[in-house]
């Protein structure tokens, strides 16, 4: 890697920064319900996929209300390990979940992880590209939990590649 400049140094960090306040800023609107302000996250084609897959901002503005209102009724996330691998305009990265939730009147406990696809647009704002969940576990907290233990089936068919990977070999 060549020797940056001081300004793409600051450059840099600014758009870390930013990305940090990207990813934060979508789990406080998804929480608060503020669904037209979280699907603006997104570029108009951007995708969330997990439970299932939502493909530009209408088809988001109808899944994340129809989730909070049928299965998952309540629902925290709470994200850390951030990394971030910028590229000019555009970045990749990873954020870690615990996501503390009521499916179906139950308290359950979800963890996982965020793969991030994001760009920066015209106007110098990072958005979402791609948004991607996938769980470690998921289940009543009453039952406890583990990695690869689903209790709530949705949650399952998004089961984390890499921690299913690591189950299998032992």
């Amino acid at each position: 890697m060549s020797e940056l400049t001081l300004e793409q140094r600051i450059t840099r960090l600014e758009d870390q920064h930013a990305i940090q306040q990207l990813r934060a800023t979508y789990c406080q609107y998804l929480d608060d319900g503020r669904w037209e302000e979280l699907a603006a996250l997104f570029t108009p084609d951007g995708a969330f996929i997990g439970l299932s897959t939502a493909r530009g901002r209408s088809e988001m503005l109808e899944f994340f209300p129809r989730l909070n209102a049928t299965s998952v009724t309540s629902w925290w996330h709470f994200s850390s390990n951030e990394t971030v691998e910028l590229d000019g305009t555009e970045a990749t990265g990873e954020t870690w979940l615990l996501q503390p939730c009521v499916v179906e009147g139950e308290t359950q406990l979800a963890a996982g992880r965020y793969q991030d696809k994001m760009v920066k647009n015209d106007a110098g704002t990072w958005l979402f590209t791609e948004r991607k969940v996938s769980f470690f576990f998921w289940g009543p907290l009453a039952e406890g939990w583990d990695a690869g233990k689903f209790g709530w089936n949705p949650a399952k068919a998004a089961a984390d590649p890499r921690t299913m990977q690591r189950l299998a070999a032992r």
